[in-house]
């Protein structure tokens, strides 16, 4: 039979007291032993008539000293018995008391489940070992519902973000489909073919741009490989300078106000993010427009925001196109973009540890403020003022 963490214990504190009981017997025993008995006699004199002869008197000393030995092991043995009685009484509920915290705990780990964690062991007070393990048990439990919340939002994500690209990849594969289809139901002329073949390459460019955008997606959200120093105002004026053809056929007039924005990070995902921000803000412009873009430091880290003019957004639909395929007002609008942008901003900057905000302008358009880590080399090699 497996004994009991409790019954263990108890066992233990009464075999202490038994033994302690024991030897202590055994020690007033010996001592009582070693006791030696003497009758006084006269020396000089002769005994009296009513003094018993010496022999007698050893005798007589002799079967007191065994009869007081014998009184006190039975003594000392009965008492040894209530002793450890009650010892045995009092170790079970002192087990018991200083076990309960224990109880406590096993408790509440058998009520907790995947689906509960907000159950706390409870912390008993004066500090001590039994308390700092209710501590570290509900760091632990901390944690452990952070991950699993965690977890949660990330396979929400992952399942709205398959579904949401199963869809957007189904139409362009329906597009071909419905291309060749009717092309070929007959005797096809040349410009037929090539009208077919022209739907066709129009269908796998927008797939290959939407796996583009999911791989970039996944790349960032896997995190970042090596990182480097970069200057986010050259970036962007990197990006103006490609978009400047379009910005111009628009009539978008660009405002570039750039200052110095060092970070750490990986150069590929960064200009991606910023081309895309840049992307979106001359496609959703209007014609005669205008665009803002500001660079700079701010509070140990390097800011970056973008505004245009555009479309009225209400204020509480701002953040929707950071949804993937998500362009604006929480739907699917069918245009030239993929509405992969903004999602791969936000995932690029959360892989940088920055954060996006997206606030929508009075009289249209959007302002979009993004703010990473500035670089630690850079705030190390600024010169001494």
């Amino acid at each position: 039979m497996r004994l009991t963490a409790r019954a263990r214990l108890a066992l233990l504190q009464t075999a202490l007291v038994l033994t302690a009981g024991a030897a202590l017997t055994g020690l007033t025993y010996l001592l009582m032993r070693r006791r030696a008995f003497f009758t006084h006699l006269d020396p000089t004199g002769t005994p009296s008539p009513d003094t018993p002869p010496q022999d007698g008197l050893r005798a007589l000393a002799d079967r007191v000293q065994a009869d007081t030995l014998s009184a006190l092991l039975s003594q000392a043995g009965l008492a040894l018995v209530v002793v450890t009685g009650l010892a045995a009484v009092l170790s079970w509920l002192v087990a018991g008391r200083v076990l309960r915290p224990i109880r406590m705990i096993s408790s509440t780990a058998r009520r907790l489940s995947a689906e509960n964690l907000t159950e706390r062991v409870q912390v008993t007070t004066p500090a001590d070992e039994l308390s700092a393990l209710a501590g570290t048990i509900n760091g632990m439990l901390d944690r452990i519902q952070r991950g699993v919340a965690e977890r949660d939002r990330i396979l929400d994500s992952q399942r709205l973000f398959t579904a949401n690209a199963a869809h957007e990849l189904r139409t362009p594969l329906t597009t071909a489909r419905t291309a060749i289809d009717v092309t070929l139901d007959g005797e096809p002329s040349r410009a037929e073919l090539l009208a077919m073949a022209g739907d066709v390459r129009g269908a796998v460019e927008h797939m290959q741009r939407v796996l583009d955008g999911l791989l970039l997606l996944a790349r960032s959200q896997a995190g970042l490989g090596a990182r480097e120093p970069v200057d986010l105002a050259a970036v962007v004026a990197a990006a103006l300078d490609a978009a400047a053809a379009r910005a111009a056929a628009a009539g978008i007039a660009v405002q570039p106000r750039l200052r110095t924005a060092p970070v750490c990070g990986e150069p590929v995902l960064l200009e991606r993010m910023i081309g895309n921000l840049v992307d979106n803000a001359v496609r959703y412009n209007r014609a005669g427009g205008h665009l803002v873009v500001d660079t700079g430091t701010a509070g140990g880290r390097a800011v970056l925001r973008i505004s245009n003019t555009g479309r009225e957004i209400p204020p509480g639909e701002a953040e929707t196109p950071l949804e993937p395929f998500v362009h604006g007002q929480g739907t699917r609008v069918r245009t030239a973009g993929l509405g992969l942008g903004l999602s791969i901003v936000r995932a690029v900057s959360l892989a940088h540890r920055g954060r996006v905000a997206v606030a929508a302008r009075t009289g249209g358009g959007l302002e979009v403020t993004v703010d990473l880590p500035r670089s630690p080399v850079a705030r190390a090699d600024r010169p001494a003022r």
